[in-house]
């Protein structure tokens, strides 16, 4: 008995993994998901059953997928575990490499948000998770706020600002206020016109690896096998890279960054579609709709020439905004409170690499 409790001890003081854990034993139909489209959104997170106990272990039940863009959003450092779920026998649907795929009604798709070497306890601390269900064709928001125990979140749709401090990997200790989001401004960057929509799950941003519970797949033909897409989507994607992979090319690196940061808002009939920039990957526009040698719509400071100006940083309007803390002025309009210091740069490097000649 007194083995068996320092066991539980040592356990219980250990850091737990979001996914990809060995498997905790469900209870009584806690494998079956809970999902009533005349009821939802429910008040609780642990309502819906997406995980197994104890919920902060974020282990899936069987029914729920994980899943990763190649190339992540940025989030103030957060770092992010994502998760689908459809009911039986429906599947999505390929409609295009860069964009959403085509979901089927009651699908869910599930995002945490966590920070690793929360002080003072060295701790993993899970904020919120983030869902998006479809419901009579359309996409709606929820939001839950996790406790301070870590055992339950609860629905909250007004924003909030929480404070947080952390030891990244690197040992650099950072505070922020972490900014929960209202449902006003989850539409602001998923939207197509004033339709909510989903981002993140694109053929190009899921036609990689990825580490299931039961070994390594591409994750599209990983949804396939689950019953979650329809196979015969096309074998040639347009596929995006990771952006901090030195080993891809330095072009492709950058523009999957500023599709996954930037193309959402950036795109017709979003948030900033007034704007003539476009950062899609698969922009076929052009170097100028990419803001190579675009001049800014509205200049901040007379230096500042063009939306990029090859080989100068100092002049690139993009770069200035992506490096700015000031709320007015900073690049994306919300969802962040720091710089991100490895993208700024690797655009700093893209911008510099290139050589064209502006009229």
């Amino acid at each position: 008995l007194l083995l068996l409790l320092a066991v539980a001890v040592l356990i219980s003081c250990s850091k737990d993994p979001v996914a990809d854990v060995a498997p905790v034993a469900p209870a009584d139909g806690e494998e079956k998901v809970v999902f009533d489209p005349a009821q939802v959104p429910y008040p609780t997170l642990s309502t819906y059953r997406f995980f197994k106990l104890p919920m902060r272990r974020q282990v899936p039940v069987a029914t729920v997928l994980p899943y990763a863009p190649i190339t992540s959003l940025f989030t103030d450092y957060a770092e992010k575990a994502r998760f689908v779920w459809m009911p039986a026998g429906s599947k999505a649907s390929y409609d295009g490499d860069g964009n959403a795929l085509q979901f089927p009604e009651s699908s869910v798709l599930i995002k945490n948000f966590y920070y690793d070497g929360v002080q003072p306890g060295n701790t993993r601390r899970i904020i919120e998770t983030r869902i998006l269900f479809k419901r009579n064709g359309q996409w709606e928001f929820a939001d839950y706020v996790w406790n301070a125990e870590q055992t339950e979140a609860y629905l909250d749709m007004a924003g909030s600002t929480t404070p947080v401090t952390w030891t990244d990997e690197q040992g650099v200790t950072r505070s922020i206020q972490y900014r929960i989001p209202s449902a006003g401004e989850c539409q602001m960057c998923h939207k197509i016109g004033n339709t909510p929509v989903p981002i993140g799950p694109k053929p190009q941003n899921l036609n990689a690896d990825h580490a299931f519970a039961d070994g390594v797949r591409n994750q599209l033909k990983k949804w396939v096998e689950h019953g979650f897409l329809e196979p015969g989507y096309p074998k040639n994607i347009m596929t995006t890279v990771a952006w901090d992979d030195p080993t891809e090319p330095l072009a492709l690196r950058a523009r999957s960054y500023l599709d996954a940061n930037c193309a959402h808002c950036h795109a017709p009939d979003r948030q900033c579609s007034y704007r003539a920039i476009r950062f899609q990957y698969n922009n076929n526009g052009g170097a100028s709709n990419q803001g190579i040698c675009m001049e800014p719509e509205e200049p901040v400071d007379p230096s500042l020439t063009y939306n990029i100006a090859p080989g100068n940083v100092a002049r690139s309007m993009v770069h200035f905004r992506m490096g700015s803390n000031d709320e007015a002025l900073g690049m994306p309009l919300i969802g962040t409170s720091l710089v991100h210091a490895e993208g700024l740069a690797l655009i700093e490097q893209y911008i510099n690499s290139l050589n064209q000649t502006c009229n």
